[in-house]
This record gives C-alpha cells, structure tokens and sequence, in this order.
C-alpha cells in the first residue's frame, strides 16, 4: 500500500490522480478537512468521475507532528511519497517552517525506519541548491552555501533534505526530487495557480529575473518512475525550460485571453514594494505578500538542469508552452 503525504496541494493531488486512475491502493494525510476540495478540484479537471475516483482514497487526518495518529497511517505502508510542506518566506514564520518542513520530515523518516519502507520519495526544492559563478547551469552537484542570504523556506528545506539523506544512513531507500516553479491546474487561490488568476486579472509589470519551470505531471511521472526504479539516495533537477518572466507572463496571458504586462518593475520598484508589503504586515497583521528574498528571485537570472534526470530515466518533458496553454484552458473553464 501507498502513503501520500501533503496530498491536498498541487502535486499531492495530482500524484493521487496518476496512483488512484493506476488502480493503486493509497491511504493520504490531510491535516485541514477544508483543503480536500483541493484535491477534488484537481481530479475534476482531469476526469468526468473525479467523486468516485476521490473516494477511492483512504484518507488519514493527521498533522507531521502528531506521531501517535502517524503511526496508525503507516499501518501496512511499503511506499511513501513525502510531499507535505508549508511555503512561506515570510521571516516571522521561520519556527513553524521549521516544525513542518524540518521536524515533520524528521517524523515520515523515523517511522520510515521503524516500519521498513521499501522506498521514500521526498519532494524537495530548487531552493536547496547553491549558487554558480557566471550563471553557469545549476545541477545536483552546486553545493548548498550556508553563508549566502538563503531564505527561510531554503534553510528548512535543505534541513528537511537532511534527514532524508540521514534515513538512508539508517536503512531507508529514498530518492529526493528538486523541483523548480511547478505548473498544473486545478489550484488557483494560491501557488503558480493563483498567478493564471492574477494575469487574468490585469497584471500591469514584469519583472527582469528568469524561472525554472516544470509542468506537475512531469513531477509525478518521474517520482513514481524513481520509486519503480533501481536508483536510490539520489536527488534530481527538475526544471524542463529557463525561461525570462517576461516570456512566462506573456505565455500565461495569451493562455487566459488577455493582454500581457508592458510595464518593466525596476528593482527600485521593487524595492519598495517590499518594504511597503512589510510595513502593511506589521500595522495589520496581514500575512506578507512580497519578501525581500521573493523581490531579489524576481530580478536574478537563474538556470537550472535536469540532465542526469533526463539521462537516468530517458526522460522527455512536456514542453512549458504546451502546460501554459492547457492550464490556462482549465482555468478559463
């Protein structure tokens, strides 16, 4: 049997599509009952029969750091898929980030451990990876620099790598993906999701940075291709296509039927873009929109490789222009 972590967001939820339509037998673990229409929205888009599919799951409420309820879930567990983790930038939210991404993880792969898992997939980052000199691609090998000005969602997500890779010390088999901006359908309020609802919107500025991007179904197809496979206490790029914001807004504009943003946001803009989000968040208590590290992504040129993914599954990535298109087609519906 089959255990899906984090199975209400965007790649959870399409991992839990591609198993269950596979006729795999799936417990997941939900910690907000409310999310779950997360994971039907995602099914809906893809199939006529997305309640019937959906019920097919068993699903477990349980929090990463509830380790009486997840022990009851690994209950005749084999394979796991740890994709569970709170995205934030925001400074003040390094403690909770920390408990989730770093301690959660920590639990998956302690029960791992005690329970012998045959396999462990875990969903990590391009957050995780260092930086090269003279833009030179980023791979597997560009080792994580703890003195650079890493963000807080970075720092607990290498620490979550950590623990895997110390599972495999301990006798787990795992493999790790890095995933760059992920793109799929069926979320929109927020994630990559909430950008096809924003352009369609108005967006009026883009920005000069560049962004690795990879279509969600490519995320899945390869972890589960991982888990089948021979390869073990790896990790793997993957972004299919670098592309500048510029060309990605523009692409998601033409997907949902509107016009793209003309204006160039300078780093000054954004500057004080930032610093404003700040100052909102500290006289409201609103949760931060745009973070200093968000603003400096924004504005940095970046490219990523997946060529030992490529060469190690014989892999073909669906082309980013196609996944715009076809995910702007779900959200126009």
């Amino acid at each position: 049997m089959i255990l899906v972590t984090g199975g209400t967001g965007l790649v959870g939820g399409h991992l839990l599509y591609r198993l269950i339509s596979d006729q795999k037998r799936v417990k997941a673990i939900y910690r907000n009952k409310r999310k779950l229409e997360n994971t039907k929205n995602i099914f809906s888009c893809y199939s006529d029969d997305s309640e019937i599919l959906f019920n097919k799951i068993e699903w477990i409420e349980a929090d990463l750091l509830d380790i009486p309820t997840l022990t009851k879930a690994f209950i005749d567990i084999k394979t796991v898929y740890h994709a569970a983790a709170f995205v934030s930038f925001e400074p003040d939210k390094y403690q909770l980030l920390r408990k989730t991404n770093i301690e959660g993880t920590a639990n998956i792969v302690n029960l791992c451990i005690a329970n012998n898992i045959e396999k462990l997939c875990y969903v990590s980052s391009i957050a995780t990876l260092g930086s090269t000199l003279n833009n030179a691609p980023i791979s597997e090998d560009t080792n994580w620099n703890p003195e650079d000005d890493n963000s807080v969602y970075a720092i607990t997500k290498y620490g979550a790598e950590m623990e895997v890779w110390r599972g495999t010390q301990e006798g787990v088999d795992a493999v790790v993906v890095n995933p760059g901006v992920i793109l799929g359908a069926g979320i929109w309020r927020y994630g990559t999701g909430s950008l096809f609802k924003k352009v369609h919107k108005g967006l009026k500025y883009y920005t000069s940075g560049t962004v690795g991007l990879i279509a969600v179904e490519d995320v899945v197809n390869i972890m589960i291709a991982l888990v089948h496979s021979q390869i073990k206490n790896e990790r793997f790029v993957l972004v299919t296509e670098n592309w500048s914001y510029k060309d990605f807004l523009e692409a998601v504009a033409e997907s949902v039927s509107v016009k793209p943003p003309k204006k160039l946001a300078s780093k000054r803009l954004l500057r004080m873009a930032w610093k404003l989000d700040w100052l909102k968040h500290k006289l409201t208590g609103k949760r931060r929109q745009l973070t200093k590290h968000i603003a400096k992504s924004l504005i940095t040129e970046t490219h990523y490789s997946s060529k030992k993914i490529k060469i190690a599954l014989n892999y073909k990535f669906t082309a980013i222009g196609k996944a715009i298109s076809s995910i702007g087609t779900s959200y126009l519906k």
